[in-house]
């Protein structure tokens, strides 16, 4: 895994320079304070710097946290959650199920006929939803009313070639994306919420009992059969096309990794050991912290302003989310004190997140 914390790492000064050079030579090229400009953005680009001594620093400390995590709960920055699934997908699968993916601020509702080995996916349908603003900071009752809704109108738009057996409950799997302390396959309580949610009852709760509530106060006949990390859906869809896929990373909204573990090299796991020998871990890697990541003054600003200063450290570094804000504050520094856009400061870029990442369809 040390391996891909190395090409995530770049991003940022990727990602944020290449776009901050593209601005400041489009609009200072007759300016005065061209050489103030060049200056900010090469101070950013060496605070950004990661050469092969650092990303090595960076890899060393992530496995270092990585065997704490494993050995205890709370031991480490990394919470290496035990995610009770000990088989990934053959390939074999058959039937009709359906799937809900909430991880940011929009989610997806599916739902998808398997043909086993011969066919694979035979058909497939989504829609995405978009959650309004108001709904990440205030009930969990009222978001998870909105999720319940959407997906019951979803399963209304069911056709004849996509359709449960009679008889036969409707199965969803539930992919959240935020850390959950996993008590089996299809359950578990939130511990804390990222990516712009902060809804203060939900924190402690099962997250698939919040949701089968919610189902149920509007007649929605659903089993909620499986709870899953978005980290851990990627893989378990990485196997099934391939079988030798043994770990997944996430580079969206937020940042994650997950892979696939010996179990008997968990010793925080009580349990009897899977007869698989293996058990998926979700490491929450965007909680990494270390002295040895780049961080800038526009990473520190954001982190103080923040909904959750001093947590997710890495995440705020790289992920989408992210990506714009730390644009916009390299962009109103040069703005402040280079003036690329003139005597003031254009009020729109002076609005927290006002520039969004877009990842590339």
């Amino acid at each position: 895994m040390g391996k891909v914390a190395m090409g995530a790492t770049v991003v940022c000064a990727a990602a944020v320079c290449a776009a901050a050079a593209l601005v400041v030579r489009h609009r200072m090229k007759s300016s005065g304070k061209w050489a103030r400009a060049l200056a900010i953005l090469k101070e950013f680009e060496e605070k950004c710097g990661t050469p092969s001594s650092k990303l090595k620093q960076v890899v060393d400390a992530m496995t270092v946290e990585m065997h704490a995590g494993l050995a205890s709960e709370g031991g480490s920055k990394l919470k290496m959650i035990i995610s009770y699934v000990d088989n990934l997908p053959t390939g074999d699968e058959k039937g009709l199920f359906y799937a809900l993916d909430l991880g940011g601020t929009n989610f997806r509702v599916l739902r998808v006929l398997l043909g086993g080995k011969e066919s694979h996916v035979v058909k497939q349908e989504f829609e995405e939803v978009s959650i309004p603003p108001h709904l990440m900071t205030g009930f969990s009752d009222a978001l998870f009313d909105y999720i319940a809704s959407a997906l019951a109108k979803f399963v209304a738009t069911e056709s004849d070639s996509l359709h449960v057996s009679p008889g036969r409950q409707r199965e969803l799997g539930f992919t959240f994306s935020f850390p959950v302390r996993q008590t089996s396959i299809s359950s578990g309580t939130l511990i804390k919420w990222t990516k712009g949610f902060s809804i203060d009852d939900t924190v402690g709760q099962d997250v698939v009992g919040e949701l089968t509530k919610a189902m149920e106060r509007i007649g929605l006949d659903m089993r909620v059969a499986a709870l899953v990390n978005d980290t851990i859906g990627t893989l378990a869809g990485g196997r099934y096309n391939n079988p030798d896929v043994v770990a997944a990373v996430i580079l969206g909204t937020g940042t994650n990794a997950a892979y696939v573990e010996r179990a008997h090299a968990v010793p925080k796991w009580h349990g009897l050991l899977p007869k698989s020998g293996d058990m998926v871990i979700n490491m929450e890697w965007g909680n990494f912290r270390s002295s040895h990541l780049p961080l800038t003054e526009y990473d520190q600003t954001l982190d103080a302003e923040s909904l959750n200063p001093g947590e997710q450290i890495f995440e705020k570094m790289i992920s989408g989310m992210y990506l714009g804000e730390i644009v916009r504050r390299v962009l109103c520094k040069m703005a402040e004190e280079a003036a690329i856009f003139g005597d003031t400061v254009p009020p729109k870029l002076k609005i927290p997140f006002i520039l969004r990442y877009q990842i590339p369809p």
